[in-house]
């Protein structure tokens, strides 16, 4: 296992690792800021190599608001020792996106957390976000459910049934635990966690009336989650906007 601790690309012999680092650490910042984050657990990652298998996580049990660019933890998933070192990671974020990178080249970036909507739905008997407005309609038929909870996540087995879970999706509800959201980039990851939280609260005030859901068809349900593919730039946008608001307030984050 491996861990790098730098205050700059100076130290880092690749600048798309450090600038990766800089986006990874703002994202923990702004978990903390939509209320996301949950003591000093739960864990987001970031593959540097073309394999997924070498990645970014953040360190065991410090706190999301606490997360600086060179803290961040570089591990490989094939290394057996990695539980073995002084700065082994919290062993449930070893067995998720370990697993996940090491089988999952493509999920570039995986974000794994318990927001309260989005986990409230995870507790529900049928998961499945209904889409009711254009918010819901975004992942509709583009969320993996998995309903096989087997308790905390700390066994190889469990990381790679999760892995097996995904599928061909990047957004999956775990039921009776939480949400994982994959993606290219940090930013990506970041816009769809973010508007599926959204999404879940929406759906549960809807639930909380007591009256029935006026759910679209698939066909116009289809048609606008279509549409918010063309949109997918915006994710860039929110995110660069969302990291010069740290930048006003704490920019620790890209140290």
């Amino acid at each position: 296992m491996q861990n790098i601790h730098s205050n700059g690309p100076s130290n880092i012999t690749d600048a798309k690792e450090w600038a990766l680092r800089v986006d990874l650490a703002a994202a923990f910042r702004l978990a903390v800021h939509f209320d996301w984050h949950e003591s000093v657990g739960n864990h987001f990652s970031a593959a540097v190599s073309a394999d997924g298998k070498k990645f970014l996580l953040n360190p065991k049990w410090k706190h999301f608001s606490d997360i600086r660019a060179s803290d961040l933890l570089l591990l490989d998933a094939d290394d057996p020792e990695v539980m073995n070192g002084p700065d082994a990671p919290d062993p449930t974020a070893w067995c998720i996106h370990g697993a996940v990178h090491a089988a999952v080249p493509n999920a570039r970036v995986l974000l794994h957390c318990h927001p309260t909507y989005a986990t409230v739905l995870a507790t529900l008997k049928d998961p499945t976000i209904k889409p009711i407005d254009q918010n819901t309609a975004r992942f509709f038929n583009r969320i993996a459910i998995d309903l096989n909870f087997e308790g905390l996540a700390d066994e190889a087995k469990e990381g790679q049934r999760i892995a097996r879970a995904f599928g061909n999706q990047s957004v999956m509800m775990m039921g009776n635990h939480g949400v994982s959201v994959a993606a290219d980039t940090v930013a990506e990851a970041f816009e769809d966690l973010y508007f599926l939280e959204r999404a879940a609260k929406t759906l549960v005030l809807a639930y909380s009336t007591g009256q029935d859901l006026n759910i679209m068809s698939d066909d116009i349900a289809e048609k606008t989650a279509r549409s918010w593919e063309d949109f997918s730039d915006a994710s860039f946008a929110h995110f660069d906007h969302l990291k010069s608001m740290l930048d006003k307030t704490d920019p620790s984050y890209r140290e």
